[in-house]
Order: C-alpha cells, then structure tokens, then sequence
C-alpha cells in the first residue's frame, strides 16, 4: 500500500496464506502486522482474515478454529458474502433498497406522527387563528429532526441512511454512490413516504394534516429558492460529515438532524393552524412552505389525502436545485484541495502513517485511514 513503511526483510509474508503458525507473525511489530493484514486482503479468503484477526487476540499463539460462516454446502468460500469479498452488486442494491425503504418510512412515520398530535393542538389562547403558537413548532420540528438522527444513525451503516431522493441525486454527483445505486434508493424512499403517510392516517384520528403547502403571504418563486436554499443546507452538512470520511464520520447523524431541526424551524413545517389555497381545493396550510427538503415526504401526504396543489412541483425541483447547489459548491471546494487550507487532526492522523509524505498528502478519502491510526496508538499503549 502506498505510503505505509516497508516491511522487515526476509520475511515470508505469503505463508500466512497456507499456516496456523503464529511464530513469525507474533514476532512483527504492529505496523509490519498491519501492513501484512492488507497485503492478505486482496487475495486472502474470508478465513484467512479470520485467521489473521486470531492471531491478534490470541497473544499466546495457540491454534484456532477457521471460520466457516462464509463457506457454502462443498467447503468452498461463498462469493459475495465475505466482509472483504463482497462481489454482488445486485444483492448489495437490493439490500439498499430494503434498508432506505424500511428507514424512510420510520423516519416519516415518526416525524408525521408527530406532526400529526401537534395538529391537534389549538391555538394559543387569545391569539387570532392565523398566530401559530410557536411551541408547537417546535415539536414538529424536533419530530423531524430527532427522527432523522435516529433513523440515520441506525441505517448509517446499511445503506448510509439517505431516506430523500435529493441527497441521492447530491451523492451520486459527488461520487459517493453509482447512478444504479441513486435510481433504487430514491425509488425505495418515495415508496416509503408512502407508506408511512399511508399508515399515520390509518392509524391516527380525524385527517391527515401533515401535508406541504405555501401560506397566503408565499408566492411560488420564493417557496421554490426557500426549498432550494434549505436543501442545499442540509445536502453540504451530509457531504461534509458522512460522505467525507474523517475522525468525527461516526458522529454525522448528530450533526444531519440538528441540520435538519434547524431547516424546519426556518422552513415552519405544517401546523395546520391556518389555510391556504391550492387550487380548487383549501387544505391545511402551513407558513412559508411547510419545509420539505424532500420530495419523498411531499409526495407521500399527497396522494394519501388526493390533494395536489397546482405548485407541488416545488416540492420535487427546489430539493433538486438544492441538491446541485450543494454538490456543486462541494466539487469547486474539491478541485481547490479545502482540505490544505485547514488541515486540523486529520493531519496529524496521517502524520503517523505517513511520515515521508507532505502535508498535502495528508488527508485521504475514507475511515480506514483513522481506524489504522486508532489500532497503531493502542498497540503502543
């Protein structure tokens, strides 16, 4: 692997491929371990890293049992299965799209739910039916932005827990995941809008009252740039902490839903403690533009409740617009290498790794890099 020190000389770094021996392993310092763990991944089968792992937490160097979890019915290892030997795009595809299905509908299902008691909830007393009563703002907004960390921070490993079309359009120009990938999960996530605005309004009493809308005093080009604005906000805050990588990735959901918390209480979601006109039709309404960011949750409410204002359309090309606003501001900071104007801890992670290096080499893609570090330190503990 480029950058890593050299390995001792004269040693035979293959047999770990055909052996249970731990002498010569046991004899390597950490970093020449390491570096013969990822020689071996490669070419090694999902045994020989068990293997491997064994020999780390067996200090005594007694002989170990091979793993058999990846073998199929004739002993030999199972393609596609292995941690480190995934090689099945259409299972991993459709494991993406059981997983932003099953979290989309939790996270609206959650964050309706909510916004559905607060509804319910009368106006403050003495004020006109038009003054919203701004703690129940407040809950909504924490029922979609706490719903969001939750429901992020439990799928973040699955499928990364995108649950809005939008984000996968930004990922898919940023690079995180391939247009196949894009088109399912946000296929996944309108389905799961659905089903979650279909099961609040089976399940809670009187009508749904979560949908989108503009409120009397928003015309449609000032709600289409607020949920372009919005959603570039929240789309950057979820490229720079989970699709970079770096020592705080595992923190990302924290970070997305007070994102997320915040852009509701500038977007105001949906009280339904006043009402607008959409067409033909007067439906709850909401201030500004109900905060959206998501085309999967506009969409879902509105077919449950059969009401499409004549501007639903904001609710699809504003988080679009977001999401190309977003990513493209991330592309420009990228071609102008951000990551040497402040190069922070990261830096000194890479330091330890890469000593030979400059420091305009020390900031690469991927949690790998840190973990590396984090097993060197505790070894020299």
């Amino acid at each position: 692997m480029p950058g890593l020190p050299t390995p001792s000389p004269g040693v035979d770094y293959s047999s770990y491929h055909e052996t249970d021996s731990s002498s010569h392993y046991d004899s390597l310092s950490p970093l020449e371990k390491l570096v013969t763990k990822f020689k071996l991944t490669g070419t090694s089968s999902p045994d020989t890293v068990q293997r491997m792992a064994s020999h780390d937490s067996n200090p005594a160097g007694t002989t170990t049992t091979t793993t058999t979890a990846y073998r199929g019915a004739d002993g030999s290892p199972r393609k596609g299965i292995g941690r480190l030997n995934v090689s099945d795009p259409a299972r991993n595809n459709l494991v993406a799209f059981l997983a932003e299905f099953v979290g989309t509908f939790m996270f609206l299902f959650l964050a309706f739910a909510g916004t559905q008691v607060a509804n319910r909830i009368a106006t403050v007393p003495g004020r006109s039916a038009d003054t919203l009563d701004p703690s129940i703002l407040i809950l909504i907004s924490l029922s979609f932005g706490f719903s969001l960390l939750a429901n992020v921070w439990a799928f973040y490993r699955i499928s990364g827990g995108l649950f809005n079309p939008a984000v996968a359009l930004a990922l898919y120009l940023v690079g995180g995941i391939t247009l196949v990938r894009a088109i399912v999960v946000a296929i996944a996530q309108i389905l799961g809008g659905l089903a979650a605005a279909g099961l609040v309004s089976g399940l809670f009493p009187g009508p749904l009252r979560v949908s989108t809308s503009l409120s009397n005093g928003t015309s449609v080009a000032q709600g289409l740039f607020i949920e372009m604005f919005l959603t570039a906000e929240l789309v950057f805050v979820i490229i720079m902490l989970a699709a970079e990588k770096h020592r705080s990735t595992h923190m990302a959901p924290v970070g997305i839903g007070i994102a997320f918390f915040v852009t509701q209480l500038t977007g105001m979601p949906n009280t339904g403690l006043s009402a607008c006109r959409c067409g033909a039709n007067t439906v709850t309404g909401v201030y500004l533009t109900g905060g959206s960011l998501n085309p999967a949750r506009s969409f879902g409410p509105a077919v449950v409740t059969g009401q499409f204002p004549t501007y639903h359309w904001i609710y699809w090309l504003g988080p679009i617009l977001g999401a190309l606003l977003a990513a493209g501001f991330f592309v420009i900071l990228k071609r102008l290498r951000y990551r040497e104007c402040n190069p922070g801890p990261d830096w000194e992670d890479m330091e330890k790794l890469h000593p030979q290096q400059g420091p305009h080499r020390h900031h690469r893609d991927g949690l790998d890099d840190v973990e590396r570090v984090d097993t060197i330190d505790a070894r020299a503990a």
